[in-house]
């Protein structure tokens, strides 16, 4: 079953109010931060929020299939072009919001240190062990980490110990729980858990920019349109620079 068919299936949130609601596929990044500006956006307006949490490059085939939400943002440029070429969205909708850093991560009570330049040792360090970040077939932080690695010179020591998971999310989770000695994920996605803790942050100039768009899509209700400007709002702004966001506009 997909993610958007998984979301209907829960409870109605139209129940609560007078509004139907609103279906926001975001990427697995923005979780917290952007369910703390739902819960406002909702409290403001009393339209209800569902959000789908996943890697951008899902919910973006998603859509392209028929999944139907009002809003897509995203974690990279790319899955946004993919559906601005497919004219799924409103490109006057469409604005870059935040930016973000690409960070190393171990377990927090792992020894591991390093530092990040040409050539570390980043295979050494591992020994047997894995590294794990999004698949960088199709996710954007393993795209943006396998850019990384190969510009340093150290992609092909260690693309086959690489754990590829389907979101930043997952990644995050197979560091926490140890299972992956080492991580690469979004530096605000690090500060979020625990028990997990930064090695390092890769300089900005081994990848591209890490860019967050957000647009309607094609099929948004007319009060969808509200919600995209809340999320660039003063409200807005506060809580994703809370989360370690930095704000494009």
């Amino acid at each position: 079953m997909t993610l958007w068919l998984l979301l209907f299936s829960l409870p109605s949130l139209a129940a609560q109010t007078d509004n139907p609601p609103l279906i926001v596929f975001a990427a697995a990044s923005l979780t917290n931060a952007l369910q703390e500006v739902g819960d406002a956006f909702t409290k403001d307006y009393s339209i209800p929020v569902k959000f789908s949490f996943a890697a951008s490059s899902t919910l973006a085939r998603q859509i392209e299939n028929g999944a139907p939400a009002d809003v897509f943002f995203s974690a990279d440029i790319e899955w946004m072009d993919y559906l601005q070429g497919r004219q799924l969205i409103r490109i006057p909708t469409r604005h870059d919001v935040l930016a973000n850093h690409l960070a190393l991560v171990a377990p927090a009570d792992s020894k591991i240190t390093l530092k990040i330049g040409p050539h570390f040792p980043l295979a050494a360090t591992l020994g047997a062990n894995r590294l794990t970040t999004g698949d960088p077939d199709s996710v954007p932080v393993g795209r943006y980490a396998r850019e990384a690695l190969t510009k340093l010179g150290v992609w092909n020591d260690i693309e086959k110990r690489l754990v590829r998971a389907d979101s930043v999310r997952s990644a995050l989770a197979f560091v926490d729980r140890g299972e992956a000695a080492l991580g690469i994920v979004y530096a605000t996605d690090a500060e979020i858990d625990k028990k997990v803790r930064v090695v390092d942050v890769f300089p900005d100039s081994t990848h591209l920019p890490i860019v967050y768009p957000i647009a309607l899509t094609a099929v948004a209700k007319p009060d969808a349109l509200k919600f995209v400007d809340y999320v660039r709002s003063t409200v807005g702004d506060a809580t994703f620079k809370k989360y370690g966001f930095q704000l494009l506009h």
